[in-house]
């Protein structure tokens, strides 16, 4: 039996701050512009928690 890893991507952490740029400024919703960008909306999500603390995306307010 054939067992195949899959290889977790590494993005450059220009990339990751354009992404979250691009995710937070724009009008369209984070899951289009995850796919637009070819990565995991769950990913998208994890960088824009890192970059701009608890997010609420859907409304763009900053959770304390």
């Amino acid at each position: 039996m054939c067992h195949e890893q899959k290889k977790a991507n590494s993005y450059t952490a220009e990339f990751k701050e354009a992404a979250v740029k691009l995710a937070v400024e724009s009008e369209q919703p984070v899951t289009q512009t995850a796919r637009e960008l070819g990565i995991n909306v769950n990913t998208l999500h994890t960088w824009i928690r890192k970059y701009h603390g608890e997010w609420d995306v859907s409304s763009g307010v900053t959770i304390p």
